[in-house]
């Protein structure tokens, strides 16, 4: 409990426990007055048996309410000589013996941080095991006040990390509910990442709120992939705390020049709602521009809330947003889950789309990806479509080209230039990916086309050189194409496929992509479970590919590859031409390399 963690705190090793003066008083100061007849009332005798109690367990001296207890049992009439028998018989000095081993560990050549991590590391697990909410409570009763050991205790990292656990374990407890709120006070509300912990109470859930969504606006896209799954989960803790966070973020996407960095920040959490299985898709309607257009919320809420579209909602949004004068703003239907939706029914293969109203579904998503425009104070200023129809008939080209029914490899084969000149319109980049996805992941794929590079992979190909944000994507794919299994095929099929794989791959860091693939390499090889020959494969295709200059980045991840045993000894040529050396010969020239 509390007292425990105040007392082995002041033990750690280098701190003294420091005991004021005033408080080895006699008894005749604490106020204590024999009965003149020398008899104890039924009250003082049971007073002074509860306090004998607490005497007699071990090392009680070192617990705070000593004091309070020697006063109480004084009072009522206790006498010295018993006391100091019990407090010395049950000192087993604990704190003491820890620090007395700490030293001889110091001085045996343990450097002291490590000591004291090892100390606070196990008391942690102690306190984990042995933690009683109702006695953590009781502090609070018996004190009073807030203890000032609890205020000390807070302005450490390590015991802080422990009351955030403890409140994931116990939600309930008021002891540990004040301290994260004395925490939130004290301005550590940004490391409060327990979703407990930061949801419990309005004020601290609102600040950690603040610095979460800071914290994520002010990293790139790789910051917001870290941190945004534990933000969700906090967000999504409940529909109270999912309300105030959208309403915020509304509030905020209308307002500076990171508002569209704001509503991505919101929708993602939507979708992150949806996935939890929540219908938490009418509340976003409800507090942007949506408000001023019932028959649009109304359609859009319909959809979202199934999870599908229909030919009546459409028609509606395509009749506001295509055909009218006026149209609402673009961003309403610019949605994630939204697209989604579009990108499954267009490009999946036998998706099945009602042909009298293809037009309408390929119109309104061209018109979503597409338009500009440009707003000043909730008043549009200006609204550019120009690019609708050119986007709308690469949409349905590709559409018609990829899931025909009757389309074959030699049909896509005839058509890829045609297909190449539509890739370089961003949704039709998005839905070529998905269309890859899901063609290529079928089983047997590989086993019917037996080209060394399927149509497929040639597109994500095209995908890779036109759009540079979709690069995560397109290495996240072939990874998962590249970790799958293929039974149908033989050994030496199986190499070849994932040869070609990895062609994608180094073709993906020609484009600039080069960090994240070389670190993915770099982890297969140190897990052991990729066939060494492609391995050595890509990297013999990577040094084919590259020249100096290097970044120290670039070196970190693809040195230690080469250095390897296993891959170094078979790349090694005869003769003055040797890419491996030269390569390793150029890093210890230019660069510092730590072992």
């Amino acid at each position: 409990n509390g007292r425990f963690i105040e007392r082995k705190v002041g033990a750690m090793p280098g701190t003294t426990m420091d005991m004021d003066q005033d408080d080895f008083r006699s008894p005749a100061e604490w106020g204590d007055q024999q009965p003149e007849d020398g008899a104890l009332g039924e009250e003082d005798a049971q007073v002074q048996q509860e306090c004998l109690q607490k005497f007699s367990t071990p090392d009680y001296i070192m617990e705070p309410s000593v004091f309070n207890t020697l006063m109480r049992y004084f009072q009522a009439g206790g006498s010295p000589e018993e006391v100091i028998r019990l407090l010395s018989d049950n000192y087993t000095a604990v704190a003491q013996t820890i620090n007395l081993l700490a030293q001889w560990l110091i001085q045996t050549g343990v450097e002291p941080v490590q000591v004291q991590e090892t100390v606070e590391n196990h008391l942690k697990k102690l306190v984990m095991q042995r933690f009683d909410p109702r006695k953590a409570d009781s502090i609070f009763t018996d004190e009073g006040a807030t203890p000032a050991w609890l205020e000390q205790m807070i302005a450490h990292p390590t015991w802080r990390d422990l009351v955030y656990r403890l409140t994931e374990v116990y939600p309930d407890c008021l002891m540990l509910k004040f301290t994260v709120k004395l925490i939130s006070d004290a301005g550590y509300q940004g490391e409060i990442t327990g979703v407990v912990a930061a949801c419990q109470q309005l004020e601290v859930f609102s600040r950690v709120l603040g610095s979460s969504l800071a914290t994520i606006l002010d990293g790139g896209e790789a910051n917001l992939a870290e941190n945004l799954p534990q933000f969700a989960k906090m967000v999504c803790h409940g529909e109270h705390t999912y309300l105030l966070a959208q309403v915020l973020m509304a509030m905020l996407a209308q307002e500076g020049q990171r508002g569209g960095a704001v509503r991505r920040v919101a929708q993602e959490v939507q979708r992150f709602a949806q996935e939890s299985g929540h219908d938490a898709s009418r509340i976003p309607l409800a507090l942007g521009r949506a408000a001023s257009y019932p028959r649009l919320r109304q359609a859009l809420g319909a959809m979202l809330s199934k999870g599908a579209l229909n030919p009546a909602d459409i028609t509606v949004l395509y009749n506001l947003f295509v055909t009218s004068r006026d149209p609402p703003p673009v961003e309403l239907i610019r949605v994630p889950s939204f697209l989604d939706l579009f990108m499954q029914l267009l490009f999946k293969p036998g998706a099945g789309i009602n042909p009298d109203h293809k037009h309408k579904y390929i119109h309104l998503l061209a018109y979503a990806a597409s338009v500009v425009e440009i707003w000043k104070k909730n008043k549009r200023l200006s609204i550019n479509q120009d690019e609708v129809k050119a986007t709308a008939k690469a949409i349905e080209t590709v559409h018609n080209l990829c899931c025909a029914e009757n389309t074959g490899a030699s049909e896509l084969l005839a058509e890829l230039g045609t297909l190449y000149r539509c890739i370089r319109f961003p949704v039709v980049a998005v839905g070529v990916l998905m269309w890859v996805d899901w063609t290529v992941s079928k089983p047997k794929f590989f086993e019917q086309h037996t080209h060394p590079t399927p149509v497929p992979l040639a597109l994500l190909d095209e995908v890779s050189t036109c759009h540079p944000l979709l690069h995560p994507h397109v290495l996240q794919l072939l990874i998962k194409l590249l970790e799958t299994e293929y039974p149908e095929l033989d050994a030496m099929k199986q190499l070849e496929v994932k040869k070609t794989l990895l062609d994608r791959m180094v073709h993906l860091m020609s484009h600039g992509h080069v960090l994240p693939v070389v670190a993915y390499i770099r982890r297969r090889l140190e897990k052991l479970d990729t066939d060494l020959c492609l391995i050595r494969y890509f990297v013999t295709e990577v040094l084919d590919m590259i020249i100096p200059p290097y970044t120290s980045d670039f070196v970190q991840l693809f040195l230690p590859i080469l250095e390897n045993d296993s891959i170094a000894s078979t790349l090694k040529r005869a003769g003055e031409h040797d890419p491996v050396m030269e390569f390793i010969a150029h890093c210890q020239s230019n660069f510092m390399l730590l072992d």
